[in-house]
C-alpha cells in the first residue's frame, strides 16, 4: 500500500558536463547578475583566481577563507568582502567549506549562488545551512539558501586525492541512507536515494583503482546530485545529529567524521526499520551496518573516531549533547544506547 505523502522539487538549474565550468560567466548573465564574489578556501585560492580572471569584469573580487563547519566569524569576515566590492553573487568554488559559506551569506544577504563543487559531498543542492558558533553547530533551513545554478563538472574532480574522494563520497551517502527511514519520505526521495548509493557502489572502488578515471569521476558527481538533492527535501536524524555534534564541539573532520559514523548510526536505525533500510543491504550485501563498514573498509576510509583526536571522555560529552533536543529518528534515543554506539565509532568495530 502506498503511503500519503508531499513531494516538493528543487528549483535549482543542474548543469551537468565536463567542460561546463567554462559556462559561468553566462550563467552570472543568466541569473540577472553582474558582479560575483568568488568563494573557496585558502587551499584553493589559485583556482579561485583563475577562475575570477575568466569572468574579466563580471568578478567582483575574491574571498579566499572558507573553512570547515562554516564558523559565524569567518561569515561575518566574508560579509565585508560582500560589503566592499558591491557583488551582487556569489560563486563558490570548491567542497562543502565554501559550499557553505556561500550558502551563510545567501542567508543573509539572499544573494543568488552559483556553486561548482568540486568533492561530492552533495550539499550544494539542499537548502540546508549548519553553521557553528560557540562550540556548537546548528542547522537552518530556508528557500533563500538553496543555490540558484550547481554546475557539475567532472573534469574538476579529476585531481581531487582519492582519501577526499572516498570520504566526501561516504558523507554523501549518509544523506541517502537517513533519507530512507525520513519521516516525511516519499516515493521519489526513496528511488533517488537506493539509486546515488548504487551510483557510488560502482564508482568509488573505480576511483580507489584509477583516480583519473573519468567515467567514475562523473558517476560520483551524479551519485552527489541524487544523494545531496534528497537531503534537501526530507528532514535528518540521528546521524547528522552525532556529526553536527562532534564537528560543531570537537571540529573533526566533516566528511571523515560522516564516514566514520555512517556503519554504525544505519545499524542503530536498521534494528528498528528494516524494510527500510533494505536497499543498503541489497547494495553493499549482508547486514546493513556491516555491509558499509566492509565497503568503507575496502575504499580505504578512516573507521575510527579515536584517530580523529577524540578520547574516550570526549565520547560521554558527546552522547549528552547529542541525545538533547534530537532529531527525529525512527528508533527511540537514550543516552546509554548512544553512547555505546559512539564507543563502537570510536574503537572502529564492525557493526554486526
Amino acid at each position: 500500500m502506498t503511503r500519503d505523502f508531499v513531494y516538493s522539487t528543487s528549483p535549482a538549474h543542474i548543469v551537468f558536463g565536463s567542460g561546463k565550468a567554462g559556462t559561468v560567466g553566462e550563467w552570472i548573465d543568466r541569473i540577472g547578475c553582474r558582479r560575483a564574489l568568488v568563494l573557496s578556501t585558502p587551499h584553493q585560492r589559485a583556482d579561485a583566481e583563475r577562475l575570477a580572471e575568466t569572468l574579466g569584469s563580471r568578478a567582483a573580487g575574491i574571498f579566499a577563507g572558507a573553512v570547515m563547519h562554516t564558523p559565524v566569524e569567518v561569515t561575518e569576515r566574508a560579509m565585508e568582502i560582500v560589503r566592499q566590492t558591491g557583488a551582487d553573487c556569489v560563486v563558490s568554488l570548491g567542497g562543502g567549506s565554501t559550499t557553505g559559506l556561500g550558502k551563510a551569506i545567501a542567508y543573509r544577504t539572499d544573494l543568488p549562488q552559483i556553486v561548482i563543487p568540486t568533492t561530492y559531498a552533495g550539499s550544494e543542492v539542499t537548502p540546508i545551512l549548519g553553521q557553528t558558533e560557540g562550540g556548537r553547530k546548528t542547522t537552518v533551513r530556508s528557500a533563500a539558501i538553496l543555490p540558484e545554478v550547481v554546475i557539475y563538472d567532472p573534469a574538476l574532480t579529476l585531481g581531487l586525492p582519492v582519501g577526499m574522494s572516498v570520504t566526501s563520497g561516504l558523507n554523501a551517502m549518509a544523506h541517502a541512507v537517513e533519507a530512507l527511514y525520513a519521516e516525511d519520505r516519499n516515493p521519489v526521495s526513496s528511488l533517488m536515494a537506493a539509486e546515488g548509493l548504487r551510483a557510488f557502489k560502482r564508482s568509488l572502488p573505480a576511483i580507489v583503482a584509477t583516480p583519473e578515471d573519468g567515467e567514475a569521476r562523473a558517476e560520483a558527481l551524479y551519485g552527489a546530485w541524487l544523494c545531496g538533492t534528497v537531503l534537501g527535501t526530507v528532514g535528518m536524524a540521528l546521524h547528522h545529529k552525532i556529526c553536527h555534534t562532534l564537528g560543531g564541539r570537537f571540529d573533526t573532520p566533516h566528511a571523515d567524521t560522516h564516514a566514520i559514523m555512517l556503519p554504525h548510526t544505519a545499524a542503530f536505525n536498521a534494528v528498528a526499520v528494516p524494510d527500510l533500510t533494505a536497499p543498503v543491504a541489497e547494495v553493499f550485501g549482508g547486514s546493513v551496518g556491516g555491509g558499509l563498514w566492509d565497503f568503507a573498509r575496502a575504499a580505504g576510509a578512516p573507521l575510527a573516531l579515536k584517530d580523529l583526536g577524540l578520547s574516550e571522555k570526549d565520547l560521554d560529552l558527546t552522547a549528552e549533547i547529542a541525545t538533547q533536543n534530537p532529531y527525529r529518528n525512527p528508533r527511540p534515543i537514550d543516552r546509554p544506547s548512544i553512547r555505546a554506539l559512539l564507543q563502537d565509532a570510536w574503537e572502529g568495530r564492525r557493526p554486526d
